[in-house]
Formats: structure tokens, C-alpha cells, sequence
């Protein structure tokens, strides 16, 4: 009788996969999410980064599951495939710390492009906000819901109008990487839940 080798048993769990079959999807998950994390911890030296990044990751595979029957090694892929997500988002932070981020903007792509339920939108960006420190949280709730101009802030708060703008760069990107967070938490999450 002839042993089944592992590559066999994985390629028999990708076509399963690629079927729609969420408990092998799990089996998935579990075989590598861990290894993936540490691999990508040491590109990013960012425990919440490699998170993200293992989560979007998985997402990718479960959204685009159809293909993965032509994958002849699907480790490579996975490390492959990670390695470049990984360094794409520490371009994009390195990006975001070199340019400021208009407040505006982020919140119009959350509502637009991210978000489609008001209820929980609010939900989010309440929590998102009180995530914030004392300070910062302030400064934002005095331009943003009392509508004050950075001056008339500085002034109430005693702060210079330049402290004012940068606490509200970091709110704004405090707040928009809190809510791409738990959006794709919640997305992998559901999927998880239904394995």
C-alpha cells in the first residue's frame, strides 16, 4: 500500500479550498498562520503589521480560492505572496509618515470605499476616537464635532497651532488604521466563525 505524501495531502486540501470548502480553508489557516507571522514579523519588526498582513493574506486566498488548484507549491506562494503585501504596507506607512494625511480624505475613503452600514460606521469611529490619547482625542473632538479652527484650539488649550495639526495627522491616521483593522478582523473573523 503506498503512503500519501504531504504535498498530496495539501494539494487535495487546496482543491477542497479552491471548491468553497471552509473547513479546509481552516486547516489552512492553522497549518501556516503562525510560521506566516513570524516570517513576516522579521520583514516588518511590527507584531501588528505581520498580523494585518497574515489576515489580509488569507483573506486574498479565501477571495481569490477559485485558482488555487494551478499553485504547484503552495508554501512558496504563501511566502511569496506575503513578502510583497509586507513590504507594499511598510512603503505605504513609510509614505503616510513623509506626507501629512488630510483628515477629510480619510474619513471620505472610510465612508465611501469601506463602510456601507451608518450604524456601524459610528460604531467605529467612536471607538476608533475614545482608542485615542486624552489629548489628541480633544483636540479632535474640538475641531472636528465643535468645529473650532486650529488657533481657537491652541488658544483654549494652551498648545501651538502646529502641536494642534500634527495631534490631528495622528488622530486622523490613529483613526483610520483602527478602522481597517477591525474591518478586516471582522471580515476573516465571519469567515472563521462559518468553518
Amino acid at each position: 500500500m503506498s503512503k500519501i505524501s504531504p504535498l498530496h495531502e495539501e494539494n487535495e486540501v487546496l482543491r477542497h479550498v479552491a471548491a468553497g470548502d471552509e473547513r479546509a480553508f481552516r486547516t489552512l489557516f492553522n497549518k501556516y498562520h503562525q510560521k506566516l507571522g513570524t516570517h513576516i514579523f522579521r520583514i516588518t519588526k511590527s507584531h501588528e503589521l505581520a498580523e494585518e498582513v497574515v489576515q489580509d493574506v488569507f483573506l486574498k486566498i479565501w477571495m481569490g480560492r477559485e485558482s488555487l488548484h494551478q499553485i504547484q507549491s503552495f508554501q512558496s506562494y504563501l511566502y511569496v505572496m506575503s513578502k510583497n503585501h509586507a513590504l507594499n504596507c511598510l512603503k505605504k506607512v513609510a509614505q503616510e509618515r513623509a506626507v501629512p494625511t488630510d483628515f477629510d480624505e480619510v474619513v471620505f475613503n472610510i465612508e465611501t470605499e469601506e463602510m456601507s452600514d451608518d450604524n456601524e460606521r459610528y460604531i467605529l469611529m467612536d471607538e476608533a476616537i475614545d482608542h485615542l490619547p486624552p489629548q489628541q482625542r480633544q483636540v479632535y473632538l474640538l475641531s472636528r464635532h465643535e468645529r473650532l479652527q486650529y488657533s481657537e484650539i491652541a488658544t483654549r488649550l494652551n498648545l501651538s497651532k502646529e502641536t494642534v495639526k500634527k495631534y490631528l495627522q495622528i488622530s486622523s491616521e490613529s483613526i483610520g488604521s483602527y478602522i481597517r483593522k477591525k474591518l478586516v478582523i471582522s471580515v476573516v473573523s465571519f469567515i472563521l466563525f462559518f468553518i
